[in-house]
Order: C-alpha cells, then structure tokens, then sequence
C-alpha cells in the first residue's frame, strides 16, 4: 500500500491522499463520529483522478471503499486498515440546471440539501427528502437508492435519476449522462450503480430529473384510534387528494411520546392516542387544493376516523410538524439501541408490530420497542433498547425472521451493507442472490470494491 498511495500523491497532490491522524478523526460510522481505521483516505478531485485512482488500485490488487454523507446505518462504509477509503467531497458542484428540460447535472460528492435548495431556487424541486439532507450526499443516495419522505408520490431516487457516470473498479469510465425520459436503447446501465452500494461502481456525476415546485401545501398532524383507521385515511386521501398525496408517516404512540418527551419538541396534540400521522399534500392551485383537503379529513373527524389534528397555518408551523417526524436523534437516548428498517405489506404492519413487541417482552420481560415510518409506502423503522449490547443478534432475528412470511424487505431504504449480510435470504431466494454474486464478478473479478457488502 505505501508504494501505491506514494504513486497517488505524486498524481493526484498530497491534498488528495489523507493518512494517520486526519483519517483517524473521520466518522467509522454515522453512530461512531472518529476512529476510522482506513489505512489512507483517497480524495480524487475529478472523474479522471478517480479513474486513475481505480486503475492503480486495479492493478495493485489494493481493496478500495466509497464513502459518501456517512449517514447510513448498515455498515456499507466500513473500512479496515488494510483498505483505501474514497470520499468525492471534492467532486461537490452543480454543473448545471436546466429549467426547460427540468433537469440538473451534478458532481456525486454535493449534498443533497444544496441541490434541493439550487432546484428551489429556479422554481422547481428535487423530491428527494430525508432527514440527513444536510450530510447525505447525492452519490450516497444513488448508490443506495434512498427513499425518504415522499416515495408516496416521487419513488425513490432510482425514479429521479436520468443519467450516470460512474467508474468501474478497473477504472473504466462508464458515461450515460442523457437528459431524456425515454431512451429504450438496451441494457439500462446506470440501474448497475443504483442501489448496489458501490460494490459495482463509484458514480462521479448524475443527471437528476426535477419537478415543478408545488405552490401550495396542506400539511396536518393527526391522531387516530387504531390502526386500521390511520389506513382508512391513507385510502380516503389517495382517492380523494387529486394525486396530491405526497407523504404520509406514522407514528406509534411510544415514537410520539419519546419526541415530545419534556425539553425536547413540544406535544401539539394530547399524548394519549395509539397513533399519530403526519400527513401532506403538494399542489398548484391554493382554493381546489385546500377544498380537497378539507373534503378528506372533515368527514373524517366527524366519523371518528380521525379523533384530534393539527393543521399548519404558515411554513413555520409547517416545519415543527415535520420536525416532529425528522428529529430521529432522540432515539440516541435509548441504550442499548438497535436500529432496522424494513417494509412489508400495509395489511400486515400493524401485526407485526403487535407480535414483535410481544417477541421482545416475552424474551428480556422488559423492552421498549419504537415505531415509526412511511405508511404509503409500507416502509417501518423500528427501533429496540432491550437487555445489553450483546442482545443484538437476538433482536435481529426477531425482527427479520417473521417478515418472510409476510413477503417483507429486510432493508427498504438503507440497504445491505454488512449488517444485513445473513438475512440477506430472508428477502431473497438463492437463485437471485447467486445472479447478484455473478454481476459481481463479471464487473469485479478481483473484488476490490467495496468487497464483503450485500452477498
């Protein structure tokens, strides 16, 4: 490795290859913020530095890790001493915006929230939105296919991404950076660096596709009597909303009690009810899209379908509600804490909630188990404090084991990583997983990418 990362500063400038104590203080994890044990830290500054950086490595045989926001929570950026750490933070520019073809062209290493803000800004919107939007970079999402807060009406980022340039783990560059909707020309390429957590590719630049900006928005918080109410609602709102209906989160009663705990957010609706949702729309014009709003939850307050909610009157009180639902952090104060997030079918949610919390008090008799996700599109993020650290495994099957029932995900939105390695099966015959270790290999025989993710 010294003889190779001697030939990178020489190439790339010492500003580009970090080593001892400036690796030491970068993040192991998002949980673990120092102590990174990469035996360098590559930062190339373009696609041809990356490319020759790949191609070194190449043919050292030298193993290479991408790593982006750090705010995953899988272990998909875990890197040991023996590995080169690759960050793109100096590939961070907004190359251009297209407001005609509603597009923009960006570096992989600029955070998201900088492009939410720049499509803000010339009238349009880049629907991609998560709570770690000011870390989370755009290459980060694309290589884990984020979801976040509206997939309901936009999908997940593989439906927002129109063109990739990525670099291959000999250092090929691969470019399919088109601006069109429609291109039926073969094998659609960039869907290998999308969700594969970099163990394909290292994307460098994207073309991302925008949205117009919604004029107006109807945003409430609403608490509900059962389960099976907050899934009325859901229907009554997609039917009714005009294709509107662009989030739609649930809280269990402990994720609501935690949040709004004394000194941290303030409780806006009584803390006594057994689920709470938060619930918007985005549209273009304020009258039709405020009387269909109203025509939904009225009649669901008087049915009782709804028992008490909140509507926000401005953008501020619109940014507490949602702050409700992104401040996540609280969760830290549970120890130990154990952190999933999985999907299944909306019928079988609340089942599986019941079963899981009856799983964990019948095994450690006391366990606190945190509820929380995007109803619309059946993703669940469960958090568990139970009995100590060393409960982990325990808790990971308990959570992942039942959903092959159900024909749940193991992961809707973070991925594989390591940490998901063994249940990998649970959502994934081994036909499929055999097809995915072939992809590998053809792409990367000598699995210096990324190595020992996903399968």
């Amino acid at each position: 490795m010294e003889a190779l990362l001697q030939r990178l500063s020489e190439a790339l400038g010492p500003q580009a290859v970090l080593r001892g104590e400036a690796v030491r203080e970068r993040p192991v994890s998002r949980l673990v913020q120092t102590g990174c044990e990469a035996g360098a830290l590559v930062r190339p500054a373009s696609t041809e530095e990356l490319a020759l950086v790949m191609r070194l490595c190449h043919e050292a045989g030298q193993p290479v890790v991408p790593r982006a926001g750090m705010t995953g929570l899988v272990g998909g950026t875990m890197v040991g001493p023996g590995e080169i750490a690759l960050s793109l933070e100096r590939m961070n520019r907004i190359e251009e915006i297209d407001p005609v073809s509603q597009t923009m062209t960006v570096q992989a290493g600029t955070p998201l929230q900088v492009i939410q803000e720049a499509a803000d800004a010339h009238g349009l919107l880049f629907p991609l939105d998560l709570g770690a939007r000011g870390s989370a970079t755009i290459g980060g999402n694309i290589a884990t296919n984020a979801g976040g807060n509206k997939v309901l009406r936009y999908g997940m980022t593989r439906e927002m991404v129109l063109g990739l340039e990525a670099v291959l783990p000999d250092g090929q560059v691969v470019s399919s950076m088109f601006k069109v909707l429609k291109n039926n020309t073969g094998l659609d390429l960039k869907q290998l660096f999308i969700g594969t957590e970099g163990t394909l590719g290292v994307v460098t630049r994207a073309i991302l596709r925008l949205q117009p900006r919604p004029r107006t928005r109807q945003t409430v918080l609403a608490a509900f009597p059962s389960f099976e109410a907050v899934a009325t609602v859901l229907e009554r709102m997609r039917a009714g909303s005009g294709g509107s209906l662009s989030s739609y989160e649930i809280m269990w009663r402990d994720y609501y009690l935690l949040i709004t705990a004394p000194g941290r957010r303030p409780a806006p609706l009584s803390q006594e009810h057994p689920f709470y949702a938060l619930i918007e729309c985005e549209g273009s014009d304020e009258a039709a899209d405020d009387a269909r709003f109203q025509a939904v939850i009225e009649p669901c307050l008087d049915e009782g379908l709804i028992l008490d909610a909140v509507v926000a009157q401005s953008e501020a009180e619109r940014t507490d509600l949602w702050r409700i639902r992104d401040d996540v952090h609280y969760l830290k104060t549970l120890d130990p804490l154990f952190v999933y997030d999985v999907s299944l079918p909306l019928p079988a949610m609340a089942r599986y909630v019941t079963e899981l919390r009856q799983a964990l008090e019948r095994r450690w008799g006391r366990a606190t188990l945190i509820a929380y996700g995007h109803l619309g599109d059946g993703n669940l993020h469960i958090a568990v404090s139970c009995g100590d650290k060393s409960a982990k495994a325990e808790v990971e099957a308990l959570v992942y084991e039942p959903l092959k029932a159900f024909r749940g995900s193991v992961s809707a939105e973070h991925g594989i990583g390591l940490d998901k390695k063994a249940y990998l099966g649970v959502t994934r015959t081994e036909a499929e997983i055999a097809l995915m270790r072939a992809v590998k290999r053809a792409i990367d025989p000598t699995n210096i990418l990324n190595p020992g993710k996903i399968c």
